[in-house]
């Protein structure tokens, strides 16, 4: 089991949908962020992408030297980037990083957004050329290792001669992760891809999507990991953490409802029709009505685009969710929660001892004077010995 962070590079806050709580975003909070996340075991992070989003490429390469083990999951944008300067990029942040790449294929969802970039293709037509893209991305980063180069002549893109002196640390190129709930998403997923990450959609919903997904891949021979995307919400017990739900969006007015949810109603993404309709459309504003599946909640949805769930609830009933998702075939969830910082570590203070992490695990053994390589967990009491895990 891997567990991914993120970095909130469109912003921060308390709350939902206002700016009240809202934290500065600037370059070092987002180090806070990534070296919390560093030292505190999480694989990597998320670096979304988006007009709403610092340019995630330059933010990852920002964050390298103030991380170690960290890896970054960095998104190419077909239209925006050619795919040859993407393999060039990929090649040059995967060795400066000492492996520390991942790639998130975002073909996108927003024509006004797309349009905005430059980018005047329809739903089918984007995921042609994302096809084609990651193909000649592919293809270029894999030749590489052995100094030769690629033509290729498709539908949308072409190059002649494409080649790359000097190869990615990770062979034959960083994995590429990506998301989509189309039959043409999942097209794309079983032939290009080697991972596929799901929003957060109940269970029974996601055991569909895997199935999908794995048989299309079978056909090509091929085999996809499977990773989902979700925000937490987790406190000592069930009560606090409904009531850090519920106060997430205590300030979300219905004006800003109705506006987010008219500009998610003219995307042509699949994936947020369905983050809508788990909270129809942001009708429904009670506990009762936004507990969609036990323990998920579409309350992030009301307000945010993209991933919409949060998973709520005490250190053992979130363990036992994440499991549930576990057992369909995911090994990779990418977390997050309000505000970023202090959720990383609330997650990773009461949830990691209770999932297979051995990274975790090693942070927590090893040493023979204080049980870990780092030195103790918690303040030295009385100036004589290290506390216990629990004093009861």
């Amino acid at each position: 089991m891997k567990i991914f962070w993120f970095i909130p590079t469109h912003g921060d806050s308390r709350y939902l949908g206002t700016a009240k709580g809202a934290r500065q975003l600037n370059h070092d909070y987002l180090k806070q962020v990534a070296v919390a996340a560093d030292s505190l075991g999480y694989e990597g992070v998320l670096i979304p992408t988006g007009r709403s989003c610092e340019d995630p490429w330059v933010v990852a390469a920002s964050l390298l030297p103030v991380t170690r083990n960290l890896k970054f999951l960095v998104a190419v944008r077909p239209g925006l980037h050619q795919p040859a300067l993407a393999a060039r990029m990929a090649a040059t942040f995967d060795r400066l990083s000492g492996g520390r790449l991942l790639i998130n294929l975002v073909t996108g969802g927003d024509q006004a957004e797309l349009e905005g970039d430059g980018v005047f293709l329809d739903h089918a037509t984007r995921y042609e050329q994302s096809a084609e893209f990651i193909r000649i991305w592919r293809e270029i980063l894999t030749r590489s290792h052995r100094g030769e180069s690629l033509d290729f002549e498709g539908k949308h893109l072409a190059v002649k001669g494409a080649k790359l002196l000097f190869p990615p640390v990770q062979q034959p190129h960083p994995p590429v992760y990506f998301g989509g709930s189309s039959p043409a998403a999942h097209d794309l997923a079983a032939e290009q891809v080697e991972a596929y990450l799901t929003w957060g959609e109940p269970p029974a919903e996601v055991a569909k999507k895997v199935a999908d997904v794995r048989a299309r891949a079978a056909k090509h021979g091929r085999t996809v990991k499977f990773g989902i995307r979700l925000h937490v919400i987790v406190r000592e017990t069930d009560e606090q953490a409904w009531a850090a739900a519920e106060e997430l969006i205590r300030h979300v007015d219905d004006d800003t409802v109705v506006r987010a949810q008219a500009v998610f109603a003219r995307m042509d993404s699949e994936g947020q029709r369905r983050m809508a309709a788990l909270h129809n459309q942001g009708v429904k504003r009670t506990r009762k009505d936004l507990e969609i599946s036990p323990n998920l909640w579409a309350g992030v949805g009301l307000v945010r685009g993209g991933a919409g769930t949060a998973l709520v609830g005490d250190p053992q009933t979130v363990a036992a969710r994440i499991q549930e998702y576990a057992a369909l075939g995911l090994d990779t969830f990418v977390l997050s929660g309000y505000p970023h910082l202090d959720e990383a570590y609330r997650f990773a203070e009461l949830v990691f001892p209770l999932l297979p992490l051995p990274l975790r695990n090693q942070l927590a053994s090893g040493n023979p004077l204080f049980g870990n390589p780092l030195g103790p967990f918690g303040e030295t009491v009385a100036n004589d010995f290290v506390p216990r895990a629990s004093q009861s």
